[in-house]
């Protein structure tokens, strides 16, 4: 089987460390490597940062592109790891080409953007596939799984959380590259917290229960002084089955890292998952206390077909972000009639979409003193 070739566009540079983490994923599997890159903003930095890799190098992403429709660089899908700001313009790019993409979270700035990269995704029937990590642990997707048979039963309430105290102090001053841009407006869009970390708590609650927010009651806070944006992040939202959950993010909780987790209330039982424990499934149903253990856990074909080691060791991080890369090789290799495992229903330009719109809606909230916001 041909490897695939993949292009990135940021990830590199001082300071930046996701664009190792994607490197990593990308090679996982031995299917896939990456081939070239737009690494950084600076031409002559994207040059020199892609020869200390050992890849081909380009000053931007429509030059990597370019080199592509002429033959000249074999590509088969391009993911984006820039701050928020830059996710749009190379990701428009590659979709008016007709690229399949992987970008980072938030998909974009703005709700407009999303909007169009939506319509451009239909039009171009482009596969795009929204690097939701944690979306690619395979007990998540169990989760999900037991949802979808109705293991749980009719859900009532949902508690979505993800807690981090990195930012308990203002580290954007001491020039810390990944606080200062996250920090500022202009890099990062209306919420820092929220679309940083709230939205993988969004994407839980939503994702795995396959329900969608209605509307948000929310309190967004700068604890931090001096800082513009949200760095604590807090919302009630009512789902279209009328169940209600709690989606809550932090960036001050000091001794916190990556908490990031769910509880799923049904009607038959209660499910648990937390991300710095991602072996364990607790699933409740009132007579006994299940916890699935990843390896072992009777997960069905197309969880399974993710695993990559036996019970008893660790898949984590490296293999949920690799999860992902899988999924778009996946569709990619169907798509050209080579067979190959069904790609598995990852977030995508829709969930994107929706993330920004729940943002958007938590911010005006906010602003309102927590009124009811339609999303």
């Amino acid at each position: 089987m041909k490897k695939l070739k993949v292009g990135m566009v940021g990830g590199g540079g001082p300071g930046s460390f996701f664009g190792r983490v994607h490197l990593r994923a990308i090679s996982l599997d031995g299917t896939r490597e990456l081939a070239a890159g737009a690494l950084r903003s600076d031409p002559k930095a994207a040059l020199e940062e892609a020869e200390a890799w050992g890849i081909k190098g380009y000053a931007d992403c429509e030059a990597m592109l370019k080199a592509w429709k002429n033959g000249d660089l074999e590509l088969d899908y391009v993911t984006i790891v820039t701050p928020n700001h830059a996710h749009f313009g190379p990701a428009k790019a590659c979709l008016d080409a007709g690229m399949p993409v992987v970008c980072e979270k938030p998909m974009t700035l703005t709700v407009p953007e999303s909007e169009k990269l939506v319509a451009l995704v239909h039009k171009k029937k482009a596969p795009f596939d929204l690097a939701h990590t944690y979306t690619g642990h395979p007990m998540m997707m169990f989760a999900r799984e037991l949802v979808k048979r109705g293991e749980i039963g009719e859900i009532r309430k949902i508690e979505s959380y993800y807690y981090q105290g990195w930012l308990a102090s203002a580290l954007e001053q001491s020039g810390q590259q990944q606080a200062a841009w996250r920090t500022d407006p202009k890099r990062t869009g209306i919420s820092n917290c929220g679309g940083d970390i709230g939205t993988h708590a969004f994407v839980a609650a939503t994702w795995v229960s396959g329900l969608k927010v209605k509307k948000v009651s929310a309190r967004l806070n700068a604890f931090v002084p001096g800082r513009v944006l949200d760095d604590d992040f807090n919302v009630i939202a009512e789902m279209d089955n009328g169940a209600t959950a709690l989606i809550t993010a932090t960036q001050i909780a000091i001794g916190h890292k990556n908490d990031h987790g769910f509880r799923i209330y049904g009607t038959k039982a209660s499910l648990e998952w937390r991300q710095e424990a991602a072996e364990a499934l607790l699933h409740q149903t009132g007579d006994c206390d299940r916890t699935y253990w990843i390896g072992a856990a009777p997960v069905p074909d197309n969880v399974k077909s993710y695993l990559r080691i036996p019970a008893g060791h660790h898949e984590d991080f490296l293999e949920a972000l690799a999860n992902l890369h899988c999924t778009m090789e996946r569709t990619i290799r169907r798509n050209r009639g080579e067979k190959v495992p069904a790609p598995y229903d990852h977030p995508g330009v829709e969930l994107g979409l929706a993330g920004m719109e729940f943002v958007s809606a938590a911010v005006a909230s906010s602003k309102a003193k927590g009124a009811w916001t339609n999303m």
